[in-house]
């Protein structure tokens, strides 16, 4: 398997790690760590734990575009479990890499800091030329921040396209096994299916 030109099962961990960051959706750091501290482990593929002055550059970038400069000398387990999800997509970014891979980047977030999060890794996406994979279960965030959806079932891909292709009536429903009606909402398409 290839990502950006990489075999990913013969490349050594190092280089494949400078070519796509991956957020898993459970993350436990054992040790109390600020947010600084925890966005600077995304610079590790560089640096091997010894942070040049370009890492700190990096590590700043990610917390100034997330938000979490008034947070960095906080420790994470002072930090309400939104606050900590931001620091845990600040540490994918600070990798620098070119492809990033989020299992379900919105956890423990309300609705208010989902919007935000989407927003900025959209803004991360159009703006630092990112790909980013999201993994997530709410249709309509997908529907509203994706250039491409693939929607799975069972481990395999059951249809794949454009928004405009996905975020229909029948598709939707063949896909979720529940009558799903797609309405115009303010903003776009929105997908209907809490009866």
């Amino acid at each position: 398997m290839e990502i950006g030109g990489v075999d990913v099962h013969q490349t050594p961990s190092k280089h494949v790690a400078r070519t796509v960051s991956i957020l898993r959706q459970e993350n436990h750091f054992v040790t109390r760590l600020t947010v600084r501290q925890l966005v600077g482990f995304g610079r590790y593929p560089y640096s091997g734990g010894r942070l040049t002055q370009l890492d700190e550059d990096k590590i700043s970038e990610a917390i100034d575009f997330l938000n979490l400069a008034s947070l960095e000398q906080r420790f994470l387990d002072q930090l309400s479990g939104g606050q900590r999800q931001r620091a845990y997509v600040a540490m994918v970014l600070a990798q620098d890499t070119d492809y990033l891979l989020l299992d379900e980047p919105l956890n423990n977030l309300d609705a208010q800091h989902s919007v935000q999060m989407m927003q900025q890794l959209r803004k991360a996406a159009d703006e630092l030329g990112r790909t980013i994979v999201i993994v997530l279960h709410d249709i309509n965030f997908a529907a509203a921040y994706s250039d491409y959806i693939i929607a799975m079932d069972e481990g395999r891909v059951a249809v794949h396209g454009t928004p405009e292709d996905i975020i229909r009536d029948d598709v939707l429903t063949r896909v979720f096994r529940t009558p799903v009606t797609v309405v115009d909402g303010p903003s776009g398409k929105f997908a209907v299916y809490h009866r």
